[in-house]
């Protein structure tokens, strides 16, 4: 760490909010925050308001207090050392498609649903694939349940605040199960109540703890695919392979 030669107090306090709530996990009040970093609510209480008009931290539907939002992940993707999403992702995807004959597609949450923002088509002559832009309900869709799973529990009660509107108590009861299940193996499989002989596996594409997009592949079952235990097996280790790039790890 370099010599220290000059303060600026007012910009510490914002940075020691922002460590503070990276670090806690969930939504924290104003008086929390205080009692935390041992400053009276007074002093903290304009750099709250600054932080939130900036972006960096937002309260949580549901929840009292504030949370941190994507911000700083943005602004560390913007780093020439790391690579963009695409960047990282496109070259894996179309390496993934190629081994296992299937097509692939990325996922990110927008609002209640989730929308494609990439796919590489089965290079194969016969399969199936989503067309980039497609949305579904988060509640509906294999790369909703992955990108659910796989948010810090103050986001995913923001998340429900949104995503359960209009949804039956059964439903959201089995959402919430399958998380579960889904954040103990790392991955989801369901076949698609859209198409007939569609399998959906999903996996997580994860920076600082938190999915920021799921890859996911339409798995179409014809003679002489692989089975789906190994497709799962591939995209897994493939979605670790972009979160790595993503993140600069070697």
């Amino acid at each position: 760490m370099p010599d220290r030669k000059y303060t600026a107090p007012a910009l510490e306090k914002g940075l020691d909010i922002l460590d503070l709530l990276a670090g806690h996990g969930q939504a924290m009040t104003l008086s929390q925050i205080s009692v935390a970093l041992e400053k009276s609510v007074g002093e903290i209480f304009r750099m709250i308001h600054v932080l939130e008009f900036k972006g960096f931290i937002e309260t949580v539907p549901g929840a009292e207090g504030y949370a941190l939002t994507n911000r700083l992940f943005q602004l560390g993707m913007a780093r020439a050392p790391v690579k963009t999403l695409l960047e990282a992702a496109l070259p894996q995807m179309r390496d993934l498609a190629a081994r296992v004959d299937q097509s692939c597609h990325l996922a990110q949450a927008s609002r209640e649903q989730i929308v494609v923002v990439a796919r590489i088509e089965n290079p194969g002559y016969y399969g199936y694939s989503v067309r980039t832009g497609h949305r579904r309900d988060i509640v509906e869709a294999t790369s909703g349940m992955v990108l659910y799973t796989f948010q810090p529990p103050s986001v995913q009660a923001g998340w429900r605040e949104v995503i359960f509107s209009g949804v039956s108590e059964a439903d959201k009861t089995a959402f919430l199960a399958n998380a579960e299940r889904v954040a103990r193996q790392g991955y989801w499989c369901s076949e698609s109540d859209l198409v007939p002989n569609i399998i959906d596996v999903s996996s997580p594409i994860m920076a600082d703890g938190t999915a920021i997009a799921a890859l996911t592949m339409p798995y179409l079952y014809k003679q002489g695919v692989r089975p789906v235990d190994e497709i799962i097996a591939e995209v897994q280790s493939t979605a670790v392979a972009i979160s790595r790039e993503i993140q600069g790890v070697t």
